[in-house]
């Protein structure tokens, strides 16, 4: 598929960014942007700490850690799906074997 890529204008902490994106992925990154934008403004917010860069690598990092935190999650999700998918087959395969 041809995807168009269009300029997409984001607002975080009050400032305008201009960024090329596939014309698919717009929402999730004016999503992205957003949600950066809270985690910018809640820890400049909280006056603990000084400066745009301090606080953009700030909530790089906790966002960061919530997605490798999430990242964690899904593994033991998809691990416990695949066990309970193997045990659902085997009785499947037992019923069907004792018919």
């Amino acid at each position: 598929m041809n995807n168009k890529i269009q300029a997409v204008n984001l607002m975080i902490l009050g400032k305008e960014y201009r960024v090329a994106c596939e014309e698919d992925d717009q929402e999730s990154l004016i999503q992205s942007a957003h949600q950066l934008d809270v985690q910018m403004r809640k820890m400049r917010d909280s006056g603990k700490i000084n400066g745009a860069e301090r606080v953009a690598v700030m909530a790089a990092l906790n966002l960061a850690h919530e997605l490798q935190m999430l990242k964690i999650q899904n593994e033991t999700l998809k691990t416990s799906l695949n066990e309970g998918l193997v045990k659902m087959t085997g009785k499947i395969e037992n019923v069907l074997e004792n018919r």
